[in-house]
């Protein structure tokens, strides 16, 4: 870790780091955001768009499960490394003769957890394309593509299988970029990785006209510009991670603490899964209109949701790193400015959203029953994103402190919940329980992601470092 970065996350002060960290994960997140907003865009000048509009619809359980399997490695093993360089910078900073030997233990471990998480993620990828290619047409059936809605769905989850060894590799090698504190680099990667996908899609959606299919192809090569240069990064510039195989082991330690913390991410990917093919087969029922206006309006509905995801992913390794260091101070302070920021921003995005809401879905379709419909998704979407940012957070913190259980407690809940508020709304309200199911979810989610925070704060634990008594051994 570069001396600059281990500084801000050790001893400056706490808005300062939160700013360090994440204003530019928020920057590199939002302009994806604006990329999801033109591919959308792209997809919806074409003729008969919205088959290909439902197609990334349909497409979401199967990149929600590739996200989760890179963040199962890139969370696990992010947090650990950064409660890792928070203890060695907690026993640099003692003078008890053993501290020196602990000290590189701790260092050595940063390497081999680096090298697992990202061969880990690419094994595990090689398997899901592998097993994604085979059972593509019954996955695509399962996801609930039919009719005219089939072939474009194929295409798109086809490419997406094709590059999932590339993309669970760049949402690993993302997290252990950040869990040194290099946030910078975490944002240009991301950028880059936008603005090669929007030079690919002008390329192959516009110029050549391949449709879906070239949308796929565009976001594939993209994540290989991603992985490119975080490697590169890692290799020549880290100072405490590396991806040298030679550092790869596996042991219990490694296991439990990679995979508890990471299953909180990969628990809520696939309810998250569950959730979208239920919405999915609900939605369609009530025509094709509604599926492509859900798709249209998640995008939009991304931008406030990138900005809470920045603040709390992006502290991530400052909550770990002060947990690490026994810094209990620092870290509920750090807890409560991320949330004060969460709440403001939320708030100005969502109302100027909600403000001019009919103009940004006029943008993205001329169908009049997308537009109704989407205005109508698009209004609870931004009510539901100050709840969800803050179990966000709620998860965030307890997965950097290695609180498993109440990760995967939340986690668990936040797709369980879903399922039977959205039976019943549609049951009850017909399309308009389908639509505002998801916010009911979100809120109470959160009246339960809070009440946990609360409890568990007051009897946190803090690690055997930290105690005097404890300090030498």
């Amino acid at each position: 870790m570069s001396e600059s970065n281990q500084t801000i996350l050790a001893k400056a002060p706490v808005w300062r780091a939160i700013a360090h960290l994440c204003l530019p994960m928020i920057a590199g997140l939002l302009v994806s955001v604006i990329y999801n907003i033109v591919n959308a865009g792209f997809i919806g000048s074409l003729a008969d768009s919205t088959p290909m509009l439902a197609a990334l619809t349909f497409s979401l359980p199967v990149f929600s499960l590739i996200m989760a399997v890179g963040n199962v490695f890139g969370v696990g093993g992010g947090t650990y490394i950064s409660r890792l360089l928070g203890a060695e910078s907690h026993e640099s900073d003692t003078a008890h003769p053993a501290i020196e030997t602990h000290s590189g233990d701790r260092l050595l471990r940063t390497r081999q957890v680096g090298s697992f998480t990202v061969w880990g993620a690419a094994i595990s990828g090689i398997v899901i394309a592998v097993l994604g290619l085979v059972f593509i047409t019954p996955i695509s059936a399962a996801i609930g593509a039919s009719g005219v809605d089939r072939t474009p769905t194929v295409q798109y989850i086809g490419m997406m299988f094709a590059f999932t060894p590339v993309y669970v590799c760049a949402f690993a090698l993302e997290q252990l970029v950040r869990s040194e504190g290099a946030a910078k680099i975490s944002m240009i990667g991301l950028i880059a990785s936008t603005i090669a996908n929007l030079v690919f899609d002008v390329l192959f959606i516009i110029a050549l006209g391949w449709g879906i299919l070239g949308a796929g192809l565009s976001l594939g090569l993209a994540n290989i510009v991603t992985v490119t240069y975080y490697s590169w990064w890692i290799t020549k510039k880290a100072a405490a991670v590396s991806l040298a195989p030679k550092w790869f082991r596996i042991d219990r330690e490694m296991l439990t603490t990679v995979f508890g913390v990471g299953i909180s991410e990969f628990l809520q990917a696939s309810f998250l899964i569950v959730t979208s093919l239920l919405l999915n087969w609900i939605a369609i029922a009530y025509g094709d209109a509604l599926l492509a206006a859900f798709g249209v309006a998640q995008r939009v509905a991304q931008l406030p949701e990138m900005i809470c995801m920045g603040l709390f992913m992006g502290a991530v390794p400052l909550f770990a790193f002060s947990f690490g260091a026994g810094n209990q101070a620092r870290l509920h302070t750090a807890v409560r400015n991320v949330a004060v920021a969460i709440a403001g921003t939320t708030i100005v995005c969502s109302g100027l959203m909600f403000l001019f809401r009919d103009q940004l879905f006029a943008l993205f379709s001329s169908d009049p029953s997308v537009v109704g419909d989407g205005i109508q998704i698009l209004t609870a979407m931004l009510i539901s994103t100050l709840f969800n940012g803050f179990t966000g957070l709620f998860i965030a913190v307890f997965q950097a402190t290695e609180q498993m259980k109440a990760a995967t407690i939340l986690s668990i809940m936040q797709g369980v919940l879903f399922i039977p508020v959205l039976l019943i709304g549609n049951v009850v309200f017909g399309m308009g329980g389908v639509i505002w199911a998801m916010t009911a979810t979100e809120i109470v989610t959160f009246t339960v992601g809070l009440t946990i925070y609360l409890n568990r704060k007051r009897d946190q634990r803090v690690p055997a470092w930290t105690n005097p008594a404890t300090a030498s051994r």
